[in-house]
């Protein structure tokens, strides 16, 4: 079937939406239906929760020398983050939630996430040669949505001895006061870090 009905190119979405509303207009619904399902078709997102653990999230951002490899900045080791929020609570709080309105913004521009390069929802592996470190609020505005569709690039890993994310200064400041270990968060991550560097 032709459904190029204005005698253009259905070379983008918005192309295919307008021949369906014109299809639509014309009382062609079956006609419309079909242009959708071949041109355009719903495919549902599946949602799907993902918890990695520290040793899998420190060797991503280790490999991707804590950049958010969409944009580009720089990262900063998760626990190092909050070592500083134990230090200066009210200066640099901490929400477990991440509330905006009672954590501090560097939770969000500068805390990694792992995210998939091509969405598990839109049929991307959960593996490791599929995964990216980015930044919290990078991870939010990508969602499920594919890098051609945002024209988005992926970049290349940045430098980890030009930019450690801060991983060495958390080490050394549980090093000196190894009762942080206390805080079961820290130790966690401490582990993390001693097999993957140390």
């Amino acid at each position: 079937m032709n459904f190029a009905l204005l005698n253009m190119p259905l070379d983008t979405n918005a192309d295919i939406v307008r021949d369906v509303s014109v299809l639509i207009s014309l009382g062609q619904l079956d006609s419309a239906s079909a242009l959708i399902r071949e041109r355009y078709p719903f495919v549902p997102v599946k949602k799907l929760g993902r918890q990695y653990t520290p040793r899998q999230m420190t060797a991503v951002f280790l490999r991707d020398g804590f950049i958010d490899r969409y944009r580009g900045t720089k990262l900063v080791f998760p626990p190092a983050l909050r070592l500083i929020s134990y230090f200066l609570p009210s200066e640099f709080p901490y929400h477990k939630n991440g509330k905006m309105t009672e954590g501090h913004i560097a939770f969000w521009e500068l805390l990694p996430t792992i995210d998939h390069i091509h969405p598990v929802a839109r049929g991307g592996n959960d593996s490791e040669d599929n995964w990216v470190s980015c930044s919290m609020i990078t991870n939010s505005i990508k969602a499920n949505w594919t890098l051609e569709q945002l024209g988005w690039e992926l970049l290349p890993p940045g430098d980890f001895g030009a930019w450690d994310g801060l991983l060495g200064w958390f080490v050394q400041q549980i090093d000196r006061a190894p009762t942080l270990l206390s805080e079961p968060y820290f130790k966690r991550w401490y582990r993390a870090t001693r097999d993957q560097v140390m």
